[in-house]
């Protein structure tokens, strides 16, 4: 039986884990791209994750950039958001990687990946020089998988973004 492209691309990504990506899992990934075209957006999203796991968060930009533009489905579309801010922090572009993940934040606020959206929105600010707001942040995305204390944990959090101020 001939395996599908996302069985494939899960496939390349399989071997990669546990070890450092490189040259070759970005030119096997890119061979699977180069199968669906320069404008789909999937393909591109694929292209750039492959360059952001090899530590070419440049290069994953424009790709994540070009993925958004041309549409992606909405299972992707928050994966390559919340990988596209977290690029642009690893390049210093804190205040850009900010709007992009408060922007998927209002978006996602009850989706599935508002978890990692509230990490990287955390892991920004806190680059950013602004740890005790990053921590609060981190907190409130916490305080709802909590048994009891919401609360107080709540109003700890808000007390904790002030120590930036």
């Amino acid at each position: 039986m001939t395996k599908t492209w996302d069985e494939r691309i899960d496939e390349v990504w399989a071997d990669a884990s546990g070890e450092e990506v490189g040259d070759d899992t970005i030119a096997r990934i890119d061979a699977l791209a180069a199968e669906r075209g320069p404008d789909d957006a999937r393909a591109q999203f694929e292209r750039a994750g492959a360059r952001d796991s090899a530590g070419r968060p440049a290069e994953a930009v424009e790709l994540y950039r070009r993925a958004l533009a041309l549409g992606l489905d909405d299972e992707h579309r928050p994966q390559c958001v919340i990988q596209l801010a977290s690029s642009l922090r690893n390049l210093g572009d804190y205040d850009e990687a900010l709007s992009v993940i408060r922007a998927e934040e209002a978006l996602s606020s009850d989706g599935p990946y508002r978890d990692a959206v509230a990490t990287v929105h955390a892991l920004i600010l806190a680059s950013a020089g602004r740890p005790a707001h990053g921590l609060s942040v981190a907190l409130l995305a916490l305080v709802p998988h909590l048994p009891r204390y919401h609360r107080s944990m709540t109003a700890y959090a808000h007390e904790i973004a002030e120590l930036d101020a």
